[in-house]
Order: structure tokens, then C-alpha cells, then sequence
């Protein structure tokens, strides 16, 4: 029988890759969002780092992409304890979060169960989650960071619990979730795992670029995609959506079918979209078509839009408070 060579796995003292938390770890983790965003399931977009609560500072204020709401994540280089738990809970209600991180680099079982029980006395709104940072090197490779959850929402007791307001809600949730896993799976177009009960009829994708979206939309007669233009500031939205309507007639060149550009001056908000007559409301056959449809054409909105997205985040960057949640 030949042996396999098979190479070993070190851990890595977190200090080596980040000797300060604020000063080191904190920006790193503010750079490479999507990878915690991953671990958790979740588009995750960047609002603020040092984010003030009273006389208190929260490590990373960021976004779920996908339901719009507030991610707060607390960042510990050490084994928890008492006080971080406290900060934790502080910093949820001062931002009224939906999603509480605590990271780092040890679990003690007490608070794990503290976790536990948050997520079993809290609705499906409120998520809590621990994760343990961990930084591993194989052989004499580089080391190379990884996320590990230690405390997750029970999702099956949450989703038991919370029944659907409406037939239509559960249409919406058993759409949107077959589109999230088709291009998870089969795209790596998003990080999401889960869709939850309640859904609306509009799903939100990250752009890569603050203040963008993609949106696949389902209304009565229609369906539709949307590039969603909205970072807090109505100004930034429109200069950002006539910068791009500059482009119009190569975009839509590429693209290969007309756009409806929509300034939505009377809102904050501006929209870039793309329709198709039918409604999942109508019957399975629908239902297969439109999401066949969105998945094509959300594909192309990212391959098109993407660079765009980028170069104008440099020559139009948001200011600091445009990039924190409104």
C-alpha cells in the first residue's frame, strides 16, 4: 500500500499576521469583507470602520446587500470575555442591527451558549453569529486566513416558527432562493444562502461598488432587472446615473436590447432596467422562463456594468458620511 504525501496543516499565531487589532486587523477585515461575508452566507458591503455609539467605537458598521440591513461586527484577537459581550448588545442597539458578528479567536463555551440563546429567544429578523478567525499555513506556504461560525441562527426553528403572511410571500421566497443557489452554484455571482420567510418581490445582488445593486424584481404584469443606484445621497445618485447614461448607447450596444434609464428625480434613487413581460404568479412554466431570464441577464448587467462601477468609484468616490447607513 503506498502511503499518500500528504502536508501538514499549521495554525498560525494571530499576532504574526496582525500584532494590533485596530491598527492591522480591523482594516484587513474592512479590505476583505466578502470573505467574511462568505462564511456567513451573505453579500456583506462595507459602510464603516471605528463607527461611534455613544462614547464607544464599533469595529465594522457593514450591509447585508441582499435584504438592505445593518451588519455590526465586533472583532476580538483574543479568547471572548465578559466585556466584548457587552459591547456586543450595546452596539446592536445603538444601530438597531439585524445581524450581530462577534469575531474571534476563541470561543469560550459560555458564550457561544450565550449566542445560542439569543438566536433562540430572537425572531427571524435578529441574527447572531460567532466566528472564530483562524490563520493556517501548509507546510512552508503562506499563511492564509479562515473563518469558522461556532454559533449560526437555527434557521429551520426560525423559519418554523414564522409562517408567511401571504401565498404570494411564499411564491417570492421559493423563487428567490432557487435564483440565489442557481447563481451561487453555478455562477459564484453571489454569497447568499438563504432567503427567509417574508420575502418581497425584489431581491438585491452586490454590485461590488458601494451605493450599486443589482435587483432582479418581480411585479403583477412584469419582471424586471434593475442596476439600483442609492448610497444615502441623492446628488451622488444622479451624478453617478448621468455618468453612466453617457455610455448609454454603448451599453446598450453590448447589452444587445434597449434599457429604460429611470432618473427618478421625484426620489433619491435611480434605476437602470431591463423588463420582460410575465409573472411567477402566472404558473411553473413562467416561473422557469423568467428565472432562466433573470440569471442570463443579471450575468450580463455584471459584466457590463462592473468596470464602469469601478472607474467611476474613483473619479466620483462617496464621502465618508455618504458610505455610512442612513
Amino acid at each position: 500500500m503506498t502511503t499518500p504525501n500528504l502536508a501538514k496543516i499549521e495554525r498560525v499565531d494571530l499576532r504574526e499576521a496582525w500584532p494590533n487589532e485596530a491598527r492591522d486587523f480591523t482594516p484587513w477585515l474592512a479590505e476583505n469583507i466578502a470573505e467574511l461575508g462568505e462564511a456567513l452566507g451573505m453579500d456583506l458591503e462595507l459602510q464603516e470602520t471605528e463607527a461611534a455609539v455613544g462614547g464607544y467605537f464599533l469595529d465594522v458598521l457593514a450591509t447585508d446587500v441582499s435584504q438592505n440591513r445593518p451588519v455590526i461586527i465586533e472583532n476580538q484577537l483574543e479568547a471572548t470575555n465578559h466585556d466584548h459581550l457587552g459591547k456586543l448588545l450595546t452596539y446592536a442597539a445603538g444601530y438597531d442591527a439585524n445581524v450581530i458578528v462577534w469575531l474571534t479567536r476563541e470561543f469560550k463555551d459560555e458564550h457561544r451558549q450565550a449566542l445560542d440563546w439569543l438566536n433562540r429567544r430572537t425572531g427571524d429578523e435578529t441574527q447572531f453569529f460567532g466566528v472564530v478567525v483562524e490563520v493556517l499555513r501548509i507546510d512552508d506556504s503562506r499563511p492564509a486566513p479562515q473563518f469558522r461560525t461556532v454559533a449560526t441562527p437555527n434557521g429551520w426553528r426560525k423559519d418554523r416558527d414564522t409562517k408567511p403572511t401571504s401565498e404570494s410571500s411564499e411564491i417570492y421566497r421559493v423563487f428567490f432562493q432557487s435564483l440565489v443557489d442557481t447563481l451561487r452554484e453555478q455562477h459564484n455571482f453571489t454569497k447568499t444562502r438563504r432567503v427567509g420567510k417574508n420575502t418581497r418581490n425584489w431581491w438585491a445582488f452586490s454590485a461590488g461598488s458601494r451605493g450599486f445593486s443589482y435587483r432582479p424584481f418581480l411585479g403583477q404584469k412584469q419582471a424586471r432587472v434593475d442596476l439600483y443606484i442609492d448610497n444615502g445621497d441623492g446628488d451622488w445618485n444622479f451624478d453617478s446615473f448621468d455618468r453612466l447614461e453617457e455610455a448609454k448607447q454603448d451599453i446598450e450596444s453590448e447589452l444587445g436590447s434597449p434599457l429604460d434609464w429611470q432618473r427618478l428625480d421625484q426620489s433619491r434613487a435611480c434605476r437602470i432596467a431591463l423588463s420582460w413581460p410575465g409573472t411567477v404568479l402566472d404558473d411553473d412554466r413562467t416561473f422557469a422562463q423568467i428565472q432562466n431570464w433573470m440569471v442570463e441577464n443579471l450575468l450580463k448587467f455584471k459584466q457590463i456594468f462592473g468596470a464602469r462601477l469601478e472607474e467611476l468609484m474613483v473619479s466620483n468616490p462617496p464621502t465618508q458620511e455618504q458610505q455610512t447607513i442612513e
